[in-house]
């Protein structure tokens, strides 16, 4: 499987609005989707706009980015050159985007609507959620459109929404389809960083990375991230929500921080018992423990040998935790629980079995490095210009 990007773990929204470094977070209309019901008990949207009219106004709002960036290795490709999609979202010219279309580039330039092309720096980007803000100097401070946003936590299966962006270079292009599925974890995400994403079968195509993911009421619900290229009209959007939770973040630190351990690794898998006859401690199995890393100090071990049962490969032999602070992990569900309120400076008490022995460890969390998998695993860029291959899937802490 293959997904196309156009460019912590899934967790409740506090749906918090956060001002910093004097930028102002643009608030969440939360009753804009609600429907109300008519004398007869007939479900009627509120919002009656139509789809020009939801165009005409947001449009002005929706830019399109180049950045470049030379990659002094590739002798033949020196000149990266990424083409993508952006919105305003505050009128002093703080502009929301992916993380994929502007990371680590040295020029990035923004066109409004309206033709003027200027200068962009970036001031804060996660690769891992695939978000980025840049700041552009408006040259009618105060005057600039802004994109509503609103509440995707409200999304329905079935909803109707439209994308808005600049495919393939193109000038603003409206594509219009419906909510195919949400909390769609892509299964070719990074581990425990997976994030829940919005699927529709509005057209996504590259350059459109960015760009705004739109609901009846003309309010953004997504951004625009993802397609999946085996598929047909199969495309993700990263939830506004999530986004609003980590803004604030972005603007005061420039990037996220996350805690982090240095474990890689998964649940055993039910085939892997099956296959080899053997009764496997329940738990997570550590197949990875990356090299100075708080395990790796703490002297968790990792996987000796690989078995691969229906093409899905296994390293044995490391350990196999089987509690944290006293929370037996036996789930996916059970390692969210016992990360909910960790941070950077915890201390976790790690139960595992090595050969048979019951052992105890305390590791204490640092704050997660970037690594290359957030740039070239996490899924393939497809913003017009760039290209990564899809990486197997494990779980991260």
């Amino acid at each position: 499987m293959t997904v196309t990007l156009f460019g912590r773990p899934p967790f409740q929204f506090s749906g918090r609005v956060g001002v910093a470094a004097g930028l102002v977070v643009v608030a969440t209309s939360l009753g804009a989707q609600q429907p109300k019901r008519s004398a007869g008990g007939i479900v009627v949207h509120r919002c009656q706009d139509s789809l020009p009219a939801i165009y005409e106004r947001l449009s002005p709002a929706v830019v399109s980015i180049t950045a470049t960036s030379i990659n002094p290795y590739d002798i033949d490709h020196r000149l990266e050159r990424t083409i993508g999609s952006g919105m305003i979202i505050d009128s002093t010219g703080l502009i929301l985007t992916n993380s994929h279309v502007v990371f680590e580039r040295q020029v990035i330039t923004v066109t409004l609507d309206d033709g003027t092309t200027l200068p962009a720096r970036l001031v804060g980007a996660d690769p891992i959620f695939d978000v980025a803000l840049v700041k552009i100097s408006a040259t009618k401070p105060g005057k600039l459109p802004v994109a509503q946003l609103g509440n995707s936590d409200r999304l329905r299966i079935g909803a109707e929404v439209y994308a808005i962006g600049n495919p393939l270079g193109l000038d603003q292009t409206l594509t219009r389809g419906i909510v195919s599925a949400t909390n769609r974890l892509l299964p070719d995400a990074t581990g425990s960083l997976n994030e829940p994403l919005i699927q529709t079968d509005a057209a996504i195509n590259p350059g459109n990375s960015g760009g705004p993911l739109v609901d009846r009421c003309g309010e953004v619900v997504g951004i625009t991230t993802a397609i999946l290229s085996e598929g047909q009209n199969i495309g993700f959007a990263v939830p506004i929500r999530l986004v609003q939770e980590v803004i604030p973040e972005l603007i005061s630190h420039g990037h996220i921080v996350r805690p982090w351990l240095g474990i890689h690794g998964q649940f055993v898998p039910p085939t892997v018992r099956i296959v080899l006859r053997v009764d496997l401690a329940v738990g997570f199995l550590v197949e990875t423990v990356e090299p100075g890393s708080p395990a790796d100090q703490a002297g968790l071990r990792g996987g000796l040998f690989e078995v691969t049962v229906e093409d899905q490969p296994t390293l044995l032999g490391g350990d196999v935790i089987t509690e944290m602070n006293g929370i037996q992990i036996d789930s996916p569900e059970s390692l969210q629980r016992t990360f909910a309120g960790w941070k950077v400076g915890s201390t976790l008490h790690l139960t595992l079995l090595r050969g048979g022995e019951r052992r105890s460890v305390d590791v204490t969390a640092v704050e997660r490095p970037l690594r290359p998998g957030d740039l070239t695993g996490h899924r393939t860029t497809a913003a017009a210009g760039s290209r990564v291959v899809l990486t197997k899937v494990t779980r991260s802490f």
